[in-house]
């Protein structure tokens, strides 16, 4: 019983560190937003909305520009079903998701920047162009990077869903190919592509490191940036309490339009084999289908071609020598693996108090704290990082140097930041563990440390590894708390990458991003065959 009731009370406790991480922001922010009647308030100039318009239009073009060319490439994969390599270029699709912003951008600026492999095609062309990299175009070009890859695959995944007797059918009835498109394909495309758009949007409505590092300028500011410019450079208190409401704001409205438009199937991520297909594209079809596999494929692999080739021609050797280097490293990994640990910790909590309270109530309503444990997890999506970082960055300065401050928060903000992802890693398997041995267990008297080592431990070594490897390369590569509360203290590799741009120390900066790629990979990699090995077990004991 006394275990029974620490289930409850572990959620609880989760639930409030996320409240207490978040509500203390918002706290802050109200509080300071009515220190001294409407000063506040009074900063939204014309400046703010200018900014606020920017942050919707990059995004938006941002999301136009991801899914316009992701309905071709989609469908293209799809037709195009024995292209050789198409599994592994699903595979290649999948690491711009692993990869830090910073460490991508780098990528897309050895492709498109000034000195890159598109200024040296057009200079021995002997055309006299040059690329401009910063400002709009460059944020275009890193988001369409991100994000293309992610519509590709969540697109085909719909694409995949079509039953065979359709693709039988249109090939007996001699269907063209705009009839198959309009009659087939975009009817399932529909079904998914407002959730798809939305997601995209979310995530370039609130990208920071991108806008940070190719903004280039006023003129090309989102929000976030600006709060993070107003705090660390100008200090301006009432500026960024107006800013970081107005980025709130945002956030909560299109986090409801996304609630309302439907979310994307998750079938995207895997690699299951697609629907066959008995048409036979003409050869202009096909060849159309080839040029267009072939410019995804470029677009995706040159940025990272470029990473690899940029960071090997560094002096990886005399990085490798600095001191400061292998503390930032350092520091790194272990803030990381604390950040990940706090992650699992709070995951596990919330998984293991709602299924408790689930399997309780048996066919009744789901209480308020049940349904809270459940909302508790996506609170970071409705208070991104840099709001939940400005909050306690503002409330802090009353107190204490708010850097000193800097290992605590990055630990607190990037756990938080990976607990939704932790906890849909967690949560099937301790739900089917605990629909198999609740009662069996009860009946031996098996409960508490005896449950966990004997049952639970072995179903959820796995699981667990995942969502940490997964929780710790995002926080491995996640500059935006760092660089709200980083100082010369707590040198973090994001960090000590950013300074080595911002010094022009371009080489180096190249260098830094291999490692820091190379680390993040290495963790994604084991998350994916650890979820590869999963699914086989669980598709195995299902058999």
């Amino acid at each position: 019983m006394a275990a029974s009731s620490m289930k409850p009370l572990a959620g609880g406790l989760a639930l409030a560190f996320l409240g207490i991480l978040a509500g203390g922001s918002l706290l802050s922010l109200a509080i300071e937003s009515f220190r001294g009647g409407t000063e506040g308030f009074a900063t939204f100039d014309s400046y703010i909305w200018r900014i606020a318009r920017f942050t919707i239009l990059q995004a938006l073009l941002s999301m136009v520009l991801s899914v316009g060319f992701a309905i071709p490439l989609a469908r293209a994969l799809h037709a195009q079903q024995s292209f050789p390599g198409r599994a592994m270029l699903l595979r290649l699709f999948a690491l711009p998701l692993a990869l830090p912003a910073l460490v991508a951008v780098l990528g897309v600026t050895s492709i498109y920047g000034r000195n890159g492999l598109l200024a040296a095609i057009l200079g021995w062309l002997g055309l006299d162009l040059v690329p401009d990299i910063y400002g709009l175009t460059g944020i275009l070009l890193a988001h369409v990077f991100f994000n293309l890859p992610l519509a590709t695959r969540l697109i085909l995944s719909g694409l995949d869903s079509i039953p065979e007797d359709y693709w039988k059918l249109s090939s007996q009835l001699g269907m063209s190919n705009w009839t198959q498109f309009k009659l087939i394909e975009w009817p399932v495309i529909l079904r998914s592509i407002s959730g798809v758009a939305g997601l995209i949007f979310m995530l370039c409505i609130t990208s920071f490191t991108v806008v940070l590092t190719l903004g280039g300028g006023p003129r090309a500011t989102t929000l976030e940036v600006a709060i993070y410019q107003s705090l660390h450079f100008d200090f301006d208190i009432a500026r960024a309490v107006s800013l970081t409401l107005l980025q709130l704001c945002l956030t909560i409205i299109v986090l409801g339009l996304l609630s309302l438009a439907g979310r994307p199937t998750e079938e995207g991520f895997s690699l299951r084999t697609t629907t066959r297909r008995f048409d036979m594209p003409s050869l202009p079809q096909r060849l159309w289908n080839i040029v267009l596999i072939i410019s995804g494929f470029l677009f995706v692999a040159l940025p990272m071609a470029g990473t690899v080739i940029s960071g090997l021609s560094a002096d990886i050797t005399r990085l490798l020598s600095e001191a400061t280097v292998w503390r930032a490293i350092a520091t790194s990994l272990v803030l990381g693996a604390i950040a990940a640990a706090l992650s699992l910790i709070i995951s596990l909590s919330l998984v293991i108090a709602r299924e408790f309270l689930a399997t309780r109530r048996r066919y009744a309503r789901a209480g308020i704290f049940e349904r809270s444990l459940d909302l508790g997890t996506s609170l970071i999506m409705v208070v991104p990082p840099i709001i939940i970082g400005a909050g306690w960055f503002i409330l802090s300065h009353h107190f204490v140097d708010p850097f000193s401050l800097a290992p605590f928060m990055v630990i607190c903000v990037n756990a938080a930041m990976a607990i939704p992802f932790a906890f849909r890693i967690l949560r099937p398997s301790w739900d089917t563990a605990a629909s198999r041995h609740n009662r069996l267990c009860e009946q031996l008297g098996i409960a508490g440390w005896n449950r966990l080592r004997i049952i639970d431990w072995p179903i959820l070594k796995h699981p667990l590894g995942i969502a940490f490897a997964f929780a710790m390369a995002l926080s491995l590569g996640d500059l935006g708390t760092i660089a709200l509360f980083g100082n010369d203290t707590v040198l973090t590799l994001p960090y000590l990458l950013l300074q080595r741009m911002g010094s022009y120390r371009t080489a180096d900066a190249a260098g830094l991003a291999l490692i820091l790629a190379a680390l993040c990979l290495i963790l994604m990699i084991i998350a994916d065959r650890g979820a590869i090995r999963l699914a086989k077990r669980d598709s195995s004991a299902n058999g």
